[in-house]
């Protein structure tokens, strides 16, 4: 058999860093992990290619060889995985889809030949066993939760590593947690499954055998859902292999607010390699927090966990969320000063949006407020219910929030808060080591912002200001301008797009 794996390109988000990764001459965030794990469980007699569509386009002659196609997306990418599935169906090569997008909305996916959904341990092999007799069903499911600790190790020679900015890799699955409009506990479960520490070094050291040096993320949706195996095990198996191996890497994963409270175990995290941290954090109104069964965030000072995190040594990352139903109108001007306050430079401000299957959809359904289906990408001044908040005004807080945000005296104002207040490792940090594209993209920096941009006087005024007060961060100071950049290019595409939506939807119902 000749199976071609495919992972549906991913539109322009704050997610996709794409104007970013321009700066580093790289052409995704990551590889996907998830096809190559799949394409590890595949016989070993197979022929086996993949297309990251991300990287590379998708060629009719990439169909015509193959057999077998085998899709696995998110929700955001549900445009492009369509547009895959059309080209299969045409070119009459039988597909294979799974992973989030069919596995919450496989209703939809009705033109696909197989769908293997939920946890490809549990129903993959189900499915190579029918198609190996000829009997392949339409569609395989389970309830169950698979053990992860027998996952294979990627398939990494499927893909040019050096097209990538990071390397992804997966300690865990499951979160404790059961926020209403999260889909993880739906997808992976609440109880956290995790993988022994033998396993984690395996990947690891698989990973730096490809030759990557760089950053490796953790993709756990909750990293420290179980503490006390970090703690005991797994966190000092990666110490001692970062030190035998003059530490390559540097790690970054998400973890709930909590993480805050435990001072040992950030000390252990940073000591490992980590630096960064993406953290939920949603809204600082306690109504909404309470509302969405956001229980952890509840009752505590987000700015203090915030602060202690930076302080301990980890970037923290942060997600937000407006259009609660308990949001007040004045919840705009509440998120951008808590964002502001906070120094959360990496602030991924979205709008409640409800995906397939989730308790927040579910609800929806039965007070009857869904509208559509949503393309998953909470970012494209729409949403799929009815809020309680007037349309026009939650739509023009959100833009209100993000012209502000992104804004070059505000983004580069959060940007020195943050460096302030960050305690940067002295010891067991990842060395120094030359690296040609990272000198091109602090040079590309100097002309797009320093030059160019209209940022210009931020950049110089924070590169100077790091330079005498905190010269230890100056490549920080780079990179999160770097950023900076792709999130104002992002928005002002996006709102570009809303206008001409806008204007498209006065001129049908005026018919001008």
């Amino acid at each position: 058999m000749k199976a071609l794996l495919i992972y549906p390109e991913f539109p322009d988000t704050f997610w996709s860093f794409r104007y970013a990764l321009k700066f580093i001459n790289k052409k995704a965030s990551s590889p996907p992990l998830g096809l190559l794990t799949i394409a590890a469980m595949l016989p070993g007699a197979w022929e086996k290619r993949l297309v990251d569509m991300n990287v590379e386009s998708l060629d009719d002659d990439d169909l015509r060889w193959a057999d077998l196609v085998l899709v696995s997306a998110m929700s955001v990418q549900k445009e492009s995985a369509q547009g895959v599935i059309d080209r299969c169906k045409a070119a009459g090569v039988r597909i294979v889809a799974g992973g989030p997008l069919f596995t919450t909305a496989y209703e939809a996916f009705g033109a696909v030949d197989h769908l293997v959904l939920n946890e490809a341990e549990i129903t993959l092999p189900r499915f190579l066993e029918d198609f190996r007799n000829g009997v392949a069903g339409h569609i395989y499911t389970t309830d169950q939760w698979a053990g992860i600790g027998q996952t294979p190790i990627p398939l990494w020679g499927l893909v040019d590593i050096k097209h990538y900015a990071s390397i992804n890799i997966q300690y865990s699955r499951g979160c404790p947690f059961n926020c209403e409009f999260c889909d993880i506990t739906l997808l992976c479960g609440r109880t956290p499954r995790t993988k022994d520490k033998d396993q984690v070094i395996r990947e690891i050291e698989s990973v730096y055998a490809t030759g990557f040096r760089g950053q490796v993320f953790f993709v756990d949706d909750n990293f420290i859902g179980n503490k006390k195996k970090l703690k005991e095990e797994v966190l000092p198996a990666i110490i001692e292999w970062m030190e035998m191996r003059k530490r390559p890497f540097s790690f970054n994963t998400q973890a709930s607010i909590e993480l805050s409270d435990h001072t040992d175990l950030m000390q252990l995290m940073v000591g490992a390699g980590f630096d960064v941290v993406f953290v939920g954090i949603e809204t600082p109104h306690e109504l909404s927090l309470a509302e969405c069964g956001k229980f952890q965030n509840k009752d505590r000072d987000l700015l203090l966990s915030v602060r202690k995190i930076q302080r301990s040594g980890l970037e923290v990352q942060g997600g937000f969320i407006v259009g609660f139903d308990n949001d007040p109108p004045t919840i705009f001007d509440t998120q951008i000063r808590f964002i502001q306050a906070s120094g959360v430079v990496t602030a991924m401000v979205g709008i409640l949006i409800a995906l397939p299957r989730t308790r927040l959809y579910e609800r929806l359904k039965k007070e009857k407020r869904l509208m559509n289906e949503t393309t998953g990408n909470n970012t494209d001044f729409s949403t799929n219910f009815i809020p309680r908040m007037d349309y026009d005004l939650l739509i023009s807080g959100y833009k209100k929030v993000l012209s502000t945000l992104y804004s070059p005296g505000h983004y580069y104002q959060r940007v020195k808060t943050f460096l302030r207040e960050y305690a940067p490792p002295k010891e067991k940090r990842m060395p120094f080591r030359f690296r040609p594209n990272y000198l091109a993209a602090f040079i590309r920096s100097i002309i797009v912002l320093g030059i160019i941009g209209k940022e210009r006087f931020h950049y110089w005024r924070l590169l100077f200001w790091t330079l005498f007060s905190r010269p230890r961060l100056l490549p920080q100071a780079v990179t999160l301008s770097i950023y900076g950049f792709h999130f104002r290019k992002v928005f002002e595409k996006r709102l570009g797009r809303a206008v001409r939506s806008n204007r498209v939807k006065i001129c049908q119902e005026y018919g001008t």
